[in-house]
C-alpha cells in the first residue's frame, strides 16, 4: 500500500479532532534502535471521550501506546496531558498524570491473587481512597468479590481480562488507554467486554481504545484514527470513515 496520503485521506485526517485536547500529540516520531516506526503522529483525545486507534499488525499501535505512557522515548515531537508537557517523562510521572494503560496481554501478576493485583493498581495514584475503590471494582466486576483470594494466574481469559482494567481504573485515571482488550476472547466475552467499555465511555471516561475488532470499536467510539506504516491516515467520526468507500477498503479491509 501506498505511503501517501490521499486527499480524502488527508482532508478526512484534518476533521473531527476536538480543541483544547485532554491528551494532545504532535509531530510523534519514535521507533526501537535505528528502527523508526513513529512517524509524524498526531493524535488527539477529549474529555469523556471515547477514540477508537485502529490499524492492522504492525502499524505502531503499541509503539505508540508505549511512547505516550513513557515505556519507549520519543525522538521527536511533543506529548501534551492535562495541560502538562509529558514528552520524554518518566512512566512513573505519566501515571501520576492519571494517563493510565492496560497493556495489550493483560500482564496480571500471576503469583499474586485478585485482590493484591488490585491493590497494586493504586500504587502510585488513589493509595488513600484504596478499600473504597476495590469495593468499586468488586460492584463493577461482581466475578472479581466470588475469587478475590484466587491467585491471578489461574484465572481464566476472561476474567484475567476483568483483572486488567480493574487494575487500571483503581488509579482513577484522567484517561484510560486499553490495548487490545478483546485479543484471544471467545466471542460471548468479547460482547461482554465491549458493553463493559461502553459503561466507562458512558460514566464519563476519556478513553483510548486500541483495537483490531473494528465493528464494535466504531460502535461505541466518538471518533476513529487510523493508524498505517507509523503514520496516521485518518482521524474523524466512525460515520465518515464508514461511509468512504476508499478509506474502508485502504485502511480497515472491509
Amino acid at each position: 500500500m501506498s505511503a501517501a496520503r490521499s486527499p480524502e485521506g488527508a482532508h478526512a485526517a484534518a476533521e473531527g479532532a476536538p480543541v483544547g485536547a485532554l491528551l494532545d500529540i504532535r509531530g510523534l516520531c519514535g521507533g526501537y534502535g535505528r528502527v523508526q516506526v513513529l512517524r509524524g503522529v498526531d493524535l488527539q483525545v477529549h474529555a469523556g471521550e471515547m477514540v477508537a486507534l485502529l490499524g492492522s499488525n504492525g502499524a505502531g499501535k503499541t509503539t505508540l501506546n508505549k511512547t505516550v505512557c513513557g515505556l519507549c522515548r520519543a525522538w521527536s515531537g511533543t506529548i501534551r496531558f492535562d495541560g502538562k508537557d509529558l514528552s520524554g517523562a518518566h512512566y512513573r510521572a505519566v501515571v501520576k498524570a492519571g494517563l493510565i494503560q492496560v497493556p495489550e496481554g493483560r500482564k496480571v501478576f500471576p503469583d499474586l491473587s485478585v485482590r493484591e493485583n488490585l491493590e497494586l493498581g493504586s500504587f502510585t495514584r488513589a493509595h488513600e481512597r484504596r478499600a473504597a475503590n476495590i469495593e468499586k471494582m468488586f460492584h463493577l466486576f461482581p466475578r472479581l468479590r466470588e475469587c478475590m483470594a484466587q491467585r491471578a494466574g489461574t484465572m481464566s481469559g476472561g476474567e484475567q481480562q476483568m483483572l486488567a482494567i480493574a487494575r487500571g481504573l483503581m488509579a482513577e485515571p484522567v484517561l484510560l488507554i486499553l490495548d487490545e482488550p478483546s485479543l484471544g476472547l471467545a466471542p460471548r466475552l468479547v460482547q461482554e467486554m465491549f458493553a463493559l467499555i461502553r459503561t466507562l465511555r458512558d460514566g464519563g471516561l476519556a478513553v483510548l481504545l486500541v483495537e483490531q475488532n473494528v465493528g464494535q470499536s466504531l460502535e461505541i467510539a466518538d471518533r476513529a484514527c487510523v493508524l498505517e506504516n507509523g503514520s496516521m491516515r485518518f482521524s474523524g467520526t466512525p460515520e465518515a470513515l464508514l461511509g468512504s468507500d476508499m478509506l474502508r477498503r485502504a485502511y480497515l479491509g472491509l
